[in-house]
Protein backbone atom coordinates (compact mmCIF):
# COMPACT_ATOMS: atom_id res chain seq x y z
CA UNK A 1 0.00 0.00 0.00
CA UNK A 2 1.28 3.53 -0.90
CA UNK A 3 2.21 5.59 2.22
CA UNK A 4 -0.01 8.74 2.04
CA UNK A 5 1.61 10.28 5.48
CA UNK A 6 -1.05 11.36 7.93
CA UNK A 7 -3.92 12.26 6.13
CA UNK A 8 -6.19 14.70 8.24
CA UNK A 9 -9.32 13.35 7.10
CA UNK A 10 -10.55 10.86 4.82
CA UNK A 11 -10.63 11.19 0.96
CA UNK A 12 -13.41 10.79 -1.79
CA UNK A 13 -12.83 11.38 -5.24
CA UNK A 14 -15.66 10.61 -7.68
CA UNK A 15 -13.99 8.92 -11.44
CA UNK A 16 -16.52 8.95 -14.21
CA UNK A 17 -16.28 6.80 -17.01
CA UNK A 18 -17.19 8.80 -19.44
CA UNK A 19 -18.50 6.57 -22.74
CA UNK A 20 -20.97 6.63 -25.74
CA UNK A 21 -24.48 5.28 -25.35
CA UNK A 22 -25.09 1.22 -26.08
CA UNK A 23 -27.49 -1.21 -24.98
CA UNK A 24 -25.73 -3.34 -22.36
CA UNK A 25 -28.02 -6.43 -23.43
CA UNK A 26 -26.87 -6.71 -26.58
CA UNK A 27 -22.99 -8.07 -28.55
CA UNK A 28 -20.36 -5.11 -28.61
CA UNK A 29 -21.15 -3.34 -31.95
CA UNK A 30 -18.41 -0.55 -33.54
CA UNK A 31 -21.42 1.11 -34.96
CA UNK A 32 -22.97 1.96 -31.17
CA UNK A 33 -21.38 5.85 -31.14
CA UNK A 34 -24.06 7.76 -29.46
CA UNK A 35 -23.58 10.51 -27.30
CA UNK A 36 -26.61 12.38 -27.84
CA UNK A 37 -27.13 13.04 -24.10
CA UNK A 38 -23.49 13.85 -22.61
CA UNK A 39 -24.67 17.10 -21.72
CA UNK A 40 -27.36 15.54 -19.25
CA UNK A 41 -23.93 15.31 -16.77
CA UNK A 42 -24.94 18.72 -16.01
CA UNK A 43 -27.40 17.06 -13.47
CA UNK A 44 -24.78 15.82 -11.53
CA UNK A 45 -22.79 18.99 -11.39
CA UNK A 46 -25.13 21.05 -9.51
CA UNK A 47 -24.50 18.77 -6.79
CA UNK A 48 -20.93 18.74 -7.03
CA UNK A 49 -21.06 22.39 -7.18
CA UNK A 50 -22.72 22.17 -3.49
CA UNK A 51 -19.54 19.97 -1.83
CA UNK A 52 -16.52 21.29 -3.95
CA UNK A 53 -16.15 18.04 -5.85
CA UNK A 54 -14.10 17.92 -8.77
CA UNK A 55 -14.96 14.88 -10.71
CA UNK A 56 -12.75 13.12 -12.95
CA UNK A 57 -14.10 12.11 -16.64
CA UNK A 58 -12.03 9.44 -17.85
CA UNK A 59 -13.12 10.03 -21.74
CA UNK A 60 -13.30 6.95 -24.38
CA UNK A 61 -12.91 7.66 -28.28
CA UNK A 62 -16.56 8.49 -29.17
CA UNK A 63 -16.28 10.96 -26.31
CA UNK A 64 -13.19 12.55 -28.22
CA UNK A 65 -15.37 12.58 -31.50
CA UNK A 66 -18.00 14.68 -30.13
CA UNK A 67 -18.42 18.47 -30.11
CA UNK A 68 -20.91 18.40 -27.75
CA UNK A 69 -19.27 16.27 -25.32
CA UNK A 70 -15.62 17.89 -25.53
CA UNK A 71 -17.16 21.27 -25.48
CA UNK A 72 -19.22 20.45 -22.00
CA UNK A 73 -16.19 19.17 -20.73
CA UNK A 74 -13.75 21.72 -21.60
CA UNK A 75 -15.68 24.16 -20.62
CA UNK A 76 -15.41 22.27 -17.23
CA UNK A 77 -11.97 21.88 -17.23
CA UNK A 78 -11.54 25.79 -17.76
CA UNK A 79 -13.64 26.55 -15.03
CA UNK A 80 -11.44 24.06 -12.75
CA UNK A 81 -14.35 22.04 -12.24
CA UNK A 82 -13.08 18.80 -13.62
CA UNK A 83 -9.96 16.66 -14.62
CA UNK A 84 -9.93 14.41 -17.97
CA UNK A 85 -8.54 10.97 -18.33
CA UNK A 86 -8.58 8.24 -20.71
CA UNK A 87 -10.60 5.79 -20.95
CA UNK A 88 -10.80 2.66 -23.60
CA UNK A 89 -13.19 0.69 -25.14
CA UNK A 90 -11.23 -1.09 -27.27
CA UNK A 91 -14.07 -2.29 -30.14
CA UNK A 92 -14.49 1.55 -30.81
CA UNK A 93 -11.05 2.92 -30.72
CA UNK A 94 -8.80 2.00 -34.08
CA UNK A 95 -6.87 0.11 -34.99
CA UNK A 96 -9.66 -2.09 -35.67
CA UNK A 97 -7.44 -5.23 -36.23
CA UNK A 98 -9.15 -7.22 -33.73
CA UNK A 99 -12.74 -9.29 -33.79
CA UNK A 100 -15.44 -8.24 -32.11
CA UNK A 101 -16.33 -10.10 -29.13
CA UNK A 102 -16.72 -10.77 -25.55
CA UNK A 103 -12.81 -11.78 -25.26
CA UNK A 104 -11.40 -9.06 -27.20
CA UNK A 105 -13.69 -6.40 -24.83
CA UNK A 106 -10.78 -6.32 -22.65
CA UNK A 107 -7.92 -4.58 -24.33
CA UNK A 108 -5.51 -7.00 -21.63
CA UNK A 109 -6.12 -9.82 -23.69
CA UNK A 110 -5.35 -8.42 -26.84
CA UNK A 111 -2.12 -8.73 -28.11
CA UNK A 112 0.68 -6.28 -26.80
CA UNK A 113 1.28 -4.30 -30.15
CA UNK A 114 -2.37 -3.98 -31.06
CA UNK A 115 -3.01 -3.06 -27.30
CA UNK A 116 -0.39 -0.39 -27.06
CA UNK A 117 -1.68 1.08 -30.73
CA UNK A 118 -4.98 1.29 -29.35
CA UNK A 119 -3.87 3.46 -25.84
CA UNK A 120 -1.22 5.40 -28.13
CA UNK A 121 -4.48 6.62 -30.76
CA UNK A 122 -6.41 7.18 -27.78
CA UNK A 123 -3.80 9.05 -25.79
CA UNK A 124 -3.17 11.07 -28.65
CA UNK A 125 -6.67 12.03 -29.14
CA UNK A 126 -7.47 13.10 -25.78
CA UNK A 127 -3.81 15.30 -26.66
CA UNK A 128 -5.24 16.67 -29.99
CA UNK A 129 -8.41 17.79 -28.67
CA UNK A 130 -7.96 19.06 -24.95
CA UNK A 131 -4.77 20.94 -25.22
CA UNK A 132 -2.82 18.69 -22.71
CA UNK A 133 -1.96 14.70 -22.64
CA UNK A 134 -3.98 12.68 -20.41
CA UNK A 135 -1.94 10.97 -16.87
CA UNK A 136 -4.94 9.03 -15.62
CA UNK A 137 -6.31 5.98 -17.30
CA UNK A 138 -9.39 3.15 -16.52
CA UNK A 139 -9.44 0.57 -18.60
CA UNK A 140 -12.41 0.07 -20.33
CA UNK A 141 -14.57 -3.11 -18.86
CA UNK A 142 -11.61 -2.80 -16.05
CA UNK A 143 -9.89 -4.85 -18.97
CA UNK A 144 -6.15 -4.85 -17.48
CA UNK A 145 -3.61 -7.42 -18.61
CA UNK A 146 -0.27 -8.45 -18.36
CA UNK A 147 1.22 -5.76 -20.84
CA UNK A 148 -0.61 -2.46 -19.62
CA UNK A 149 0.77 -1.29 -17.10
CA UNK A 150 4.18 -1.27 -19.12
CA UNK A 151 2.43 0.51 -21.81
CA UNK A 152 0.98 2.97 -19.86
CA UNK A 153 4.29 3.84 -18.04
CA UNK A 154 5.77 4.01 -21.81
CA UNK A 155 3.02 7.06 -22.90
CA UNK A 156 3.50 8.49 -19.47
CA UNK A 157 0.83 7.91 -17.45
CA UNK A 158 0.90 8.59 -14.03
CA UNK A 159 -2.34 7.03 -12.63
CA UNK A 160 -4.34 3.95 -13.53
CA UNK A 161 -7.90 3.45 -11.76
CA UNK A 162 -9.01 0.52 -13.37
CA UNK A 163 -8.48 -2.06 -10.20
CA UNK A 164 -11.56 -3.75 -8.82
CA UNK A 165 -11.31 -5.06 -5.22
CA UNK A 166 -12.87 -8.66 -4.40
CA UNK A 167 -13.81 -8.73 -8.01
CA UNK A 168 -13.05 -11.14 -11.06
CA UNK A 169 -13.86 -11.21 -14.59
CA UNK A 170 -12.65 -14.53 -15.47
CA UNK A 171 -16.03 -16.09 -16.15
CA UNK A 172 -15.96 -13.84 -19.25
CA UNK A 173 -12.62 -14.30 -19.78
CA UNK A 174 -11.73 -10.66 -18.07
CA UNK A 175 -9.01 -10.13 -15.30
CA UNK A 176 -9.09 -11.36 -11.56
CA UNK A 177 -8.66 -8.63 -8.90
CA UNK A 178 -9.12 -11.16 -5.89
CA UNK A 179 -6.77 -10.79 -3.75
CA UNK A 180 -5.59 -7.23 -4.61
CA UNK A 181 -5.52 -4.11 -2.75
CA UNK A 182 -8.53 -1.58 -1.83
CA UNK A 183 -6.27 0.99 -1.19
CA UNK A 184 -3.89 3.22 -3.41
CA UNK A 185 -0.71 1.15 -4.06
CA UNK A 186 2.77 1.70 -6.51
CA UNK A 187 3.73 -1.09 -8.99
CA UNK A 188 6.95 -0.75 -8.56
CA UNK A 189 10.07 0.50 -6.58
CA UNK A 190 10.48 3.67 -9.00
CA UNK A 191 6.39 4.65 -8.35
CA UNK A 192 6.02 5.29 -12.11
CA UNK A 193 2.38 4.96 -11.85
CA UNK A 194 0.16 4.56 -8.70
CA UNK A 195 -2.86 2.26 -8.76
CA UNK A 196 -6.09 4.02 -7.10
CA UNK A 197 -8.50 1.22 -7.59
CA UNK A 198 -12.31 1.16 -7.25
CA UNK A 199 -14.21 1.45 -3.84
CA UNK A 200 -15.66 -2.34 -3.57
CA UNK A 201 -15.47 -3.84 -0.68
CA UNK A 202 -17.13 -6.37 2.18
CA UNK A 203 -19.74 -5.56 4.82
CA UNK A 204 -21.36 -7.59 7.59
CA UNK A 205 -20.68 -9.40 11.02
CA UNK A 206 -18.02 -11.54 9.73
CA UNK A 207 -16.49 -9.19 6.97
CA UNK A 208 -12.96 -8.47 8.92
CA UNK A 209 -12.71 -12.24 9.11
CA UNK A 210 -13.23 -13.02 5.70
CA UNK A 211 -9.91 -14.07 3.87
CA UNK A 212 -9.66 -11.64 0.55
CA UNK A 213 -8.68 -14.63 -1.79
CA UNK A 214 -12.20 -16.25 -0.84
CA UNK A 215 -13.95 -12.98 -2.89
CA UNK A 216 -14.00 -15.08 -5.59
CA UNK A 217 -17.14 -16.71 -4.68
CA UNK A 218 -19.31 -13.43 -5.15
CA UNK A 219 -18.74 -13.80 -8.94
CA UNK A 220 -18.15 -17.71 -9.57
CA UNK A 221 -20.50 -19.39 -11.69
CA UNK A 222 -21.45 -22.53 -9.19
CA UNK A 223 -21.54 -20.05 -6.33
CA UNK A 224 -24.18 -17.93 -8.07
CA UNK A 225 -25.97 -20.63 -9.33
CA UNK A 226 -26.54 -21.71 -5.33
CA UNK A 227 -26.74 -18.41 -4.23
CA UNK A 228 -24.32 -18.08 -1.59
CA UNK A 229 -23.67 -14.27 -1.92
CA UNK A 230 -27.11 -14.30 -1.42
CA UNK A 231 -27.36 -16.02 1.57
CA UNK A 232 -24.53 -14.48 2.87
CA UNK A 233 -25.88 -10.87 2.35
CA UNK A 234 -29.12 -11.81 3.59
CA UNK A 235 -28.36 -13.34 6.82
CA UNK A 236 -25.89 -10.36 7.06
CA UNK A 237 -22.85 -12.29 7.67
CA UNK A 238 -21.06 -10.35 4.58
CA UNK A 239 -22.14 -8.64 1.19
CA UNK A 240 -20.28 -7.21 -1.38
CA UNK A 241 -20.73 -3.28 -1.94
CA UNK A 242 -19.76 -1.29 -4.54
CA UNK A 243 -19.50 2.79 -3.96
CA UNK A 244 -21.62 3.73 -6.61
CA UNK A 245 -25.46 5.21 -7.25
CA UNK A 246 -25.36 2.19 -10.23
CA UNK A 247 -27.63 -1.29 -8.51
CA UNK A 248 -26.69 0.11 -4.55
CA UNK A 249 -28.42 1.98 -2.48
CA UNK A 250 -27.87 4.49 -0.63
CA UNK A 251 -28.03 2.88 2.37
CA UNK A 252 -25.90 -0.01 1.16
CA UNK A 253 -23.29 2.84 0.20
CA UNK A 254 -23.46 4.38 3.97
CA UNK A 255 -22.92 0.90 5.24
CA UNK A 256 -19.78 0.00 2.95
CA UNK A 257 -18.07 3.38 4.00
CA UNK A 258 -18.71 2.77 7.70
CA UNK A 259 -17.17 -0.89 7.40
CA UNK A 260 -14.02 0.63 5.79
CA UNK A 261 -13.46 3.16 7.87
CA UNK A 262 -13.58 1.06 10.73
CA UNK A 263 -10.67 -1.07 9.07
CA UNK A 264 -8.75 1.86 9.05
CA UNK A 265 -9.40 2.72 5.22
CA UNK A 266 -8.64 6.09 3.86
CA UNK A 267 -9.07 6.91 0.15
CA UNK A 268 -12.58 6.22 -1.27
CA UNK A 269 -13.39 6.18 -5.11
CA UNK A 270 -17.39 6.59 -6.12
CA UNK A 271 -17.75 5.71 -9.61
CA UNK A 272 -20.70 5.41 -12.87
CA UNK A 273 -20.93 5.69 -16.35
CA UNK A 274 -21.63 9.32 -18.21
CA UNK A 275 -25.43 7.51 -19.84
CA UNK A 276 -26.84 7.06 -16.28
CA UNK A 277 -27.38 10.73 -16.41
CA UNK A 278 -29.87 10.33 -18.72
CA UNK A 279 -32.82 8.16 -18.84
CA UNK A 280 -32.73 4.53 -21.15
CA UNK A 281 -29.09 4.05 -21.47
CA UNK A 282 -28.03 2.08 -18.69
CA UNK A 283 -29.73 -0.87 -16.68
CA UNK A 284 -29.90 1.64 -13.30
CA UNK A 285 -31.70 4.39 -14.97
CA UNK A 286 -34.43 3.88 -17.16
CA UNK A 287 -37.07 6.31 -15.40
CA UNK A 288 -37.55 9.45 -14.26
CA UNK A 289 -38.08 7.50 -10.85
CA UNK A 290 -34.68 6.00 -11.57
CA UNK A 291 -32.84 9.17 -12.41
CA UNK A 292 -34.10 11.02 -9.47
CA UNK A 293 -32.91 7.97 -7.15
CA UNK A 294 -29.48 8.30 -8.75
CA UNK A 295 -29.02 12.20 -8.40
CA UNK A 296 -30.45 11.53 -4.27
CA UNK A 297 -27.94 8.65 -4.20
CA UNK A 298 -24.93 11.24 -5.24
CA UNK A 299 -26.29 14.12 -2.91
CA UNK A 300 -26.81 11.63 -0.07
CA UNK A 301 -23.37 9.88 -0.03
CA UNK A 302 -21.04 12.80 -0.30
CA UNK A 303 -23.11 14.24 2.65
CA UNK A 304 -22.97 11.60 4.61
CA UNK A 305 -18.75 11.48 3.85
CA UNK A 306 -18.54 14.38 4.72
CA UNK A 307 -21.04 15.34 7.72
CA UNK A 308 -20.88 11.50 9.49
CA UNK A 309 -17.62 10.32 8.03
CA UNK A 310 -15.65 13.62 8.94
CA UNK A 311 -14.19 12.95 5.39
CA UNK A 312 -12.98 15.74 2.49
CA UNK A 313 -13.03 15.58 -1.21
CA UNK A 314 -10.19 15.05 -3.20
CA UNK A 315 -8.27 14.36 -6.94
CA UNK A 316 -6.70 11.50 -8.07
CA UNK A 317 -4.07 13.87 -8.78
CA UNK A 318 -3.80 14.88 -5.31
CA UNK A 319 -3.50 11.84 -4.16
CA UNK A 320 -1.04 10.53 -6.27
CA UNK A 321 0.97 13.91 -5.04
CA UNK A 322 0.23 13.35 -1.60
CA UNK A 323 1.78 9.77 -2.37
CA UNK A 324 4.93 11.35 -3.97
CA UNK A 325 5.83 13.49 -1.18
CA UNK A 326 5.28 11.04 1.41
CA UNK A 327 7.49 8.51 -0.30
CA UNK A 328 6.82 4.73 -0.17
CA UNK A 329 9.59 1.82 0.81
CA UNK A 330 9.54 -1.45 -0.56
CA UNK A 331 7.75 -3.11 2.27
CA UNK A 332 4.71 -0.81 1.39
CA UNK A 333 4.42 -1.90 -1.97
CA UNK A 334 1.45 -4.89 -2.76
CA UNK A 335 1.24 -7.43 -5.30
CA UNK A 336 -1.12 -6.45 -7.43
CA UNK A 337 -2.72 -9.73 -8.09
CA UNK A 338 -3.34 -12.95 -5.60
Amino acid sequence: MADLGELEAPVLLVVVDAEEEFDWRKPFDRSSRGISSFSDNARAHEIYEDFGVEPTYCVDQCIVESDEAVGFLSNLEAQGKCSIGAHLHPWVTPPYEEEVNVFNSFHGNLPRELEEKKIAFITQSITQVFGQKPTIFRAGRYGVGPNTIDILKKYGYEIDCSYVPHTSYAHEDGPSFIGCCDQPFWFDDGQSILEIPLTRGLSGVASGAFPRRLSGIFDAGWSRKIRIPSVLSVTGMVERIALTPEGMTVEDQKRLLLSMRRQGKQVFSLTYHSPSLSIGHTPYVQSRADLDRFLVAIREVLQFFRDEIGGEFSTLQAVHKKALSAGTAGADIVAARS
